[in-house]
C-alpha cells in the first residue's frame, strides 16, 4: 500500500512539476498570500473573484491554482493580524490577541517567523496525512451508497449549524435559504422547472462562483467602505526573521498540537481552518504552566492557532477530493471549479482523474515550500501594500467582480446576479447573518436531493432503510448526538 502511494504521488509531481502547473501554482500561492494579506477580503472572496480567470486553463492547472489561492491565504492572514491587529482572514482572528502584542512589544519579526515556519510545519504534516489516508478512504467511500451519501450530507449541515461562530438559529437560516437556492433550475430527475420564475436563464440553477462573488466579494466591499478607518500599522523594523532557540522552545509543542488539532477537524464536513485556529489556541492555553500570558504575546499564542489552520487547510481537501462533500465554504467554492470544468470530486476521481487527483496533492508540497520561500523574504513588501488605502483598493475589487462575472457566461444576467447577492450579503452582515453556511447548504443541496431521491427510488419510498444499514445508521445518530446537544447547550 505505501508504495503504491508513493507511485502514485511521484507520478502526481511529474505532473506539479510540469513548468506551466509550477508557474500556476506559484501565481496561486504568491495571490493567496496577497490576499491573505489584505484585510477584509479573505480566501473566499479571493477564489470567487478569480475563478473566472481559470475558466480558459487546463482542468489540473486551475484546480492546482486555485488550491494555491486557499493554502496561500491561511499563510497571509497572520501578517495584518500580527501589524495590524486586523485579521486578514477568519481563521487569523485568534492571531491577533497574540501576534498583535508581540509586535507592540518589538517582537513582530518573532511572532511572523513562528507564523511562517509553524505554518509550513503544520501545512507539511497534513499534507503527509492526506498522501497516507487518501487511498484507503477511497476505498471506503466505493462502498458508500445514496444512504449513505444522504446521512454524511446531512452530518456536514448539522456541522455547519453546530460550529458556526454566531446565532445557531440564524446558522440553521441561512442553511435553509442555501438549500432553497441549491434547488433553482431543473430537476435532475424529472427536469420539471424549479423557482425559476419562468426565466431562461436560471434552468441551469443559479453559479456558485456568481453567489460566492456576490456575498463575499461586493458584500465584504460594502460593508468594509461603510466603516473604512486607517489602521494603525505597527512602526517597527522587520529583520532577523528567524526563530530564536528560546522562541523554537516556547513553539514546538504548541506547533505540534496545532497540527494534531488541525489535522483532525479538517477532516470534519463544517471543520475547517477556523474551527481548528480557536480550538487549538484553547487546547495550548489549557496545556501551558503560565496560561495568564495568553493575550499579552504568548510566542504559543501565535504558533498554536497559525499551526492548525494551515494543517486544517490541507487536510480539508481529504473529504472534498474522496467523498466529494466541501467541508466549508472555502471548498464548497473549489467544488464549484470542478464542475466548471467538468470533473466531479468523489471516489471515483482517483480512478478516471488520476492525473488531477494526484496533481493537486503534490502541488501542496511544492507550494508549501513556495510559501516559506516566499513569506520571510518578502514580508517588507507586504507591509508596504498595507499601506495601501481601501478607498483605492475596493473600487478596484468590484470592478474585478463585475468583469469575472461577465466572463464566466459572458452574459449580463450573471452580473446582476452578482449585484443582486452583494446587496444580500451586505444587508445580512448588518444583520448579523454568516454568509458562509447560505454557500456551503446551497452545494450540498444538490448532492442532499439526489442521493435522497436515489435512495428513495431504489428502496422504493422506505426511509427506514437509512436505519438499517450500519454506515448510514452510525452517522444519523451522531446527527441525533450533535442536534441534543446544542438544544441542551441553549437551555443552559
Amino acid at each position: 500500500m505505501v508504495s503504491d502511494t508513493l507511485s502514485s504521488l511521484i507520478y502526481g509531481f511529474s505532473i506539479a512539476l510540469t513548468p506551466e502547473n509550477l508557474i500556476l501554482c506559484l501565481a496561486g500561492a504568491t495571490l493567496g498570500t496577497l490576499i491573505g494579506v489584505l484585510p477584509g477580503l479573505g480566501p473566499v472572496a479571493a477564489i470567487s473573484i478569480l475563478l473566472p480567470l481559470t475558466f480558459k486553463l487546463p482542468p489540473a492547472g486551475s484546480i492546482i491554482m486555485l488550491a494555491g489561492i486557499y493554502y496561500g491565504a491561511m499563510y497571509g492572514g497572520s501578517t495584518t493580524s500580527i501589524l495590524l491587529n486586523v485579521p486578514g482572514e477568519a481563521a487569523s482572528v485568534i492571531t491577533c490577541l497574540d501576534g498583535y502584542q508581540m509586535a507592540r512589544a518589538g517582537r513582530a519579526a518573532s511572532a511572523l517567523a513562528i507564523a511562517a515556519i509553524g505554518s509550513f510545519i503544520a501545512g507539511t504534516f497534513g499534507i503527509i496525512g492526506l498522501t497516507l489516508i487518501a487511498k484507503p478512504l477511497v476505498g471506503l467511500a466505493l462502498r458508500f451508497g445514496p444512504c449513505e451519501y444522504f446521512a454524511l450530507v446531512l452530518l456536514g449541515l448539522t456541522f455547519v449549524v453546530y460550529v458556526s461562530h454566531g446565532s445557531r438559529i440564524k446558522a440553521f437560516i441561512m442553511c435553509v435559504f442555501g438549500l432553497i437556492l441549491g434547488c433553482v433550475g431543473l430537476d435532475p430527475i424529472t427536469s420539471a422547472q424549479r423557482f425559476t420564475f419562468g426565466i431562461p436563464y436560471l434552468f441551469e440553477g443559479l453559479g456558485i462562483a456568481q453567489v460566492a462573488m456576490g456575498l463575499f466579494g461586493i458584500g465584504e466591499v460594502l460593508v468594509n467602505m461603510e466603516r473604512i478607518v486607517e489602521p494603525e500599522l505597527v512602526r517597527t523594523k522587520i529583520r532577523n526573521l528567524f526563530l530564536t532557540y528560546r522562541d523554537w522552545l516556547e513553539a514546538k509543542w504548541a506547533i505540534l498540537r496545532g497540527s494534531l488539532v488541525g489535522f483532525m477537524l479538517g477532516l470534519l464536513p463544517g471543520g475547517g481552518p477556523v474551527v481548528a485556529s480557536f480550538l487549538a489556541y484553547g487546547v495550548e492555553k489549557r496545556f501551558s504552566k503560565t496560561p495568564q500570558k495568553f493575550g499579552s504575546g504568548a510566542v504559543e499564542g501565535v504558533a498554536a492557532p497559525e499551526s492548525a489552520n494551515n494543517a486544517a487547510a490541507s487536510t480539508s481537501f481529504v473529504p472534498l477530493l474522496v467523498l466529494g462533500i466541501p467541508p466549508n465554504v472555502m471548498l464548497a467554492v473549489l467544488f464549484g471549479a470542478f464542475l466548471v470544468h467538468g470533473i466531479v470530486p468523489g471516489p471515483l476521481l482517483l480512478k478516471e482523474k488520476p492525473d488531477i487527483f494526484w496533481g493537486v496533492i503534490s502541488s501542496m508540497y511544492i507550494g508549501n515550500v513556495m510559501l516559506l520561500i516566499l513569506n520571510l523574504p518578502l514580508i517588507p513588501l507586504w507591509v508596504q501594500i498595507l499601506k495601501i488605502s481601501p478607498r483605492i483598493l475596493y473600487p478596484l475589487i468590484l470592478l474585478l467582480c463585475v468583469i469575472g462575472a461577465y466572463s464566466i457566461n459572458n452574459s449580463v444576467f450573471d452580473v446582476y446576479v452578482v449585484c443582486v447577492f452583494g446587496l444580500i450579503g451586505y444587508f445580512l452582515r448588518k444583520l448579523e447573518f454568516e454568509p458562509a453556511p447560505l454557500v456551503l447548504s446551497m452545494v450540498l443541496s444538490k448532492l442532499l436531493d439526489l442521493n435522497m431521491r436515489q435512495m428513495l427510488i431504489a428502496f422504493q419510498g422506505d426511509y427506514l432503510t437509512l436505519f438499517r444499514r450500519p454506515i448510514s445508521l452510525t452517522i444519523i445518530l451522531v446527527v441525533l448526538i450533535l442536534v441534543i446537544s446544542a438544544f441542551k447547550k441553549k437551555r443552559k
